[in-house]
């Protein structure tokens, strides 16, 4: 029977194996690194590789200016701070803005994200040297939904961030130690290896971020839109003690404006959707039937706190035939 414990022991051992086997074949020092997204997976993926190769893993922890708010600062206390990693924070928040300017096509935002990614981790890889290997938190519903050649008769449903978004040329062989877990699973395996129930029992976070929450052209000000509707969504799901019983929850800045009143003035302003769904795994999910005054506080709280929002709407879809996310 699988249990974490016994994951953790054999994944280590294999991909400890595996990097010290390229070492003495090329001569190299087996260095690794991993490109942390914030969210569970990669996270758990370098605790794993940490754990086998020690200080040969660099993580690099790119900021793309598309995270939740204080996101960033949480990261580096999780891994520099408690984990004791080597990390590497970098700023690319005006490469990835540039990149988006004027773009509205789902699938080409993420194509846009994944590659820009790649090309600022290759970047910051070269600085540190011969590189070998490049750690990913590919699990196996992303294996799944992109279709594979492992999976052939899943349809493609959308361009995973980790696995059907990345450039042709990649020169690192990859380690993907998640990639036959489903998230349950993850987050037994993070808690295995000591990782903080903050990053361990956080809900699943798209690696495009705020950029597929966004429906329209990214910009900067709708960043800061969604990220303060986004951040209100958290805390009363949280403050109503109900983040661990949701599989997601969180804003959606719509290209909807609308019109409303404010005072003795009239407001044409953007509509903000609320998503939250419950799901065992993700490939299936209901909509979270929350009460009413939960929604209640956020709607006013949205429309209160956050400049340029006038509307606020819930959405009851289930998956399928509506995915999770909006792009």
């Amino acid at each position: 029977t699988w249990t974490a414990s016994n994951f953790v022991d054999t994944t280590v051992a294999e991909i400890r194996e595996r990097v010290d086997a390229h070492a003495r074949e090329t001569g190299s020092d087996g260095k690794v690194i991993c490109a942390l997204s914030g969210g569970v997976d990669s996270a758990v993926a370098a605790a794993l590789v940490h754990r086998a190769v020690g200080d040969r893993l660099t993580c690099i922890y790119v900021d793309h200016g598309l995270m939740r708010k204080k996101e960033s600062e949480l990261l580096r206390g999780t891994f520099e701070r408690d984990l004791g990693m080597q990390l590497v924070m970098v700023d690319a928040r005006q490469r990835f803005l540039a990149r988006l300017a004027g773009i509205v096509e789902p699938e080409e935002k993420r194509r846009i994200i994944g590659d820009e990614f790649i090309r600022v981790f290759e970047e910051e890889a070269a600085k540190i040297g011969r590189i070998d290997f490049l750690t990913q938190g590919t699990l196996y519903p992303d294996v799944i939904e992109s279709a594979t050649s492992e999976t052939k008769t899943a349809q493609k449903i959308k361009t995973h961030h980790n696995v059907g978004g990345l450039p042709a040329d990649l020169r690192f062989k990859l380690i993907e130690p998640l990639r036959y877990l489903f998230k349950d699973e993850v987050r037994r395996v993070g808690s295995e290896l000591g990782l903080p129930d903050t990053m361990v029992l956080r809900q699943p976070f798209p690696g495009p971020g705020l950029a597929i929450r966004i429906i329209g052209e990214v910009t900067a000000e709708r960043l800061d839109t969604l990220r303060e509707a986004d951040w209100i969504v958290i805390d009363e799901i949280k403050a109503a003690g109900l983040y661990r019983s949701l599989w997601q929850s969180f804003a959606i800045l719509t290209p909807v404006r609308s019109v409303g009143v404010m005072g003795d003035g009239r407001t044409y302003a953007n509509v903000v959707a609320i998503r939250a769904v419950t799901s065992e795994d993700g490939m299936t999910a209901d909509w979270a039937k929350l009460p009413y005054d939960v929604l209640g506080k956020m709607s006013s709280r949205i429309v209160n706190e956050v400049p340029g929002v006038n509307r606020v709407v819930y959405d009851i879809s289930s998956k399928p035939p509506a995915t999770i996310e909006w792009e």
